[in-house]
């Protein structure tokens, strides 16, 4: 069999070389990083997380919760690195984002049937000719696929990307928070002590915070590329502009959240989310941000507890490009053009880490079924793989947007449940039964990690 070739070492990238590598077929996995580093990545570890060291809710009342119960059926690399190197965040699943990285890292370069080339692909400008030849590839180059590469994407499928901004939220040091304010506790969660750390504020200082946030100077944007922004992501102070109680009626709502000083609610609650497993290091949860660090600085201090905060890492502003996959993609994430040819993770249109991983999963399988010339496998539309697949395939071409998982893309139950938690977890054990089922019929039980 020929050896398949793997276009990025992000969160897809990744999976999919593990994917082909486990199935007994040679991969050479391509990564430019630390040779040639993009405008947010801060390592040149495999699968680096990005925006945040949070892989979202973990349990099946979640439809991230059902995505990665697939993935662990599924053998996930990613979910078992992640599963190792946890950090507290209630319900959710964080992790130590740099020992995360190093496993995972660790792992694929160890692997005997994977070949590491850290250089840019399209570098000796043959790119081109390669993909259009019979040679299986999966492009996997992530949101922030570097200008050549993008061209040469661009003109291999003969129309224009679509794209928009994401942001990154600050990181600050744990030793410089006043913890005679912010207090530890997780939202509606009955126990002592939280996973996460709160810092109250009073309506006076919630609306001086909301004044000088919407009012302070961001990073400059072209004027064709403003409000480009994706409503899952979108920066903190794009939320303050909506209108002065938008923030304290999403990301800093207080409810659950009593302070013990008061034993009420406070008017807003600004969260901190452990980011590495020392518990040195908290990230401040939806402050993603666009405003200069100077003003990051000085208005994210305003926050009660954060006067004296250390910044180690400032939000950052980075562009997230995507291909329009209902024009260019089949369920099985084969180019229709170039059937030879995959694309994975974010770039097809999926947003999330988990989203992207998985994405990845499924094009290690169909690309190893191609080399096999077997056919590629459509995952059930009732697990959130197949939905995930389905939805950046067949949404409308003019106005496809990126999706998280969620419930809403997954088809309804048959039966009419009234509750909403228990419709939830009715729809999550389906897909996790659909899953099974599928593995069973289509020989995917015996892929180990």
């Amino acid at each position: 069999m020929t050896k398949i070739r793997v276009i990025g070492a992000g969160l897809a990238g990744s999976e999919a070389a593990w994917r082909i590598a486990n199935s007994g077929i040679e991969v050479e996995l391509w990564e430019m990083r630390p040779e040639k580093m993009t405008e947010a990545h801060h390592t040149g570890y495999f699968a680096e997380l990005i925006c945040s060291n949070s892989l979202k809710a973990d349990h099946l009342g979640n439809a991230a919760g059902l995505l990665k119960a697939e993935m662990r059926e599924l053998n996930s690399l990613i979910l078992t690195a992640a599963d190792e190197h946890t950090v507290p965040a209630g319900r959710a699943l964080a992790v130590d984002r740099d020992r995360y990285a190093e496993e995972v890292t660790e792992r694929l370069i160890a692997h005997p049937r994977i070949t590491i080339r850290n250089e840019e692909a399209c570098a000796d400008g043959k790119l081109s000719e390669y993909l259009l030849s019979d040679h299986i590839t999966i492009i996997a180059s992530g949101p922030l696929t570097s200008a050549p590469l993008a061209q040469v994407i661009r003109k291999l499928l003969g129309a224009e990307y679509l794209y928009f901004f994401d942001a990154a939220a600050p990181i600050i040091s744990y030793d410089s928070l006043n913890l005679d304010i912010v207090y530890r506790a997780s939202r509606y969660e009955e126990k002592e002590d939280g996973d996460y750390l709160n810092c109250p504020m009073s309506k006076e200082e919630y609306e001086n915070f909301w004044h000088e946030l919407v009012e302070a100077d961001r990073a400059p944007v072209e004027d064709f590329e403003k409000g480009k922004f994706f409503e899952g992501c979108l920066p903190i102070e794009e939320i303050a502009s909506r209108g002065i109680k938008t923030l304290a009626f999403g990301p800093l709502k207080p409810v659950g959240l009593p302070d013990p000083r008061t034993g009420r609610n406070p008017y807003a609650v600004v969260q901190l989310r452990q980011d590495n497993l020392e518990g040195s290091l908290y990230n401040l949860v939806g402050f993603q941000t666009r405003l200069k660090w100077g003003e990051q600085q000085r208005v994210f201090s305003m926050i009660p507890g954060l006067k004296e905060a250390e910044f180690v890492r400032y939000g950052v502003m980075h562009r997230n490009t995507f291909i329009n996959s209902p024009k260019l993609l089949q369920p099985t994430l084969q180019l229709k053009s170039h059937p030879q040819i995959l694309f994975a993770g974010q770039i097809t249109g999926v947003e999330g880490y988990v989203e992207s991983a998985a994405m990845g999963i499924i094009a290690g399988i169909n690309a190893v079924r191609l080399a096999r010339r077997e056919k590629p496998l459509i995952f059930p539309s009732e697990t959130a793989h197949g939905a995930l697949t389905h939805y950046i395939s067949s949404a409308v071409q003019k106005s496809f947007q990126p999706m998280n998982i969620n419930f809403g893309i997954l088809p309804p139950l048959k039966e009419k449940i009234k509750d909403k938690q228990l419709k939830k977890q009715k729809v999550s054990e389906r897909g996790l039964e659909s899953l099974h089922k599928f593995m069973v019929l289509n020989d995917l039980l015996n892929i180990s990690n």
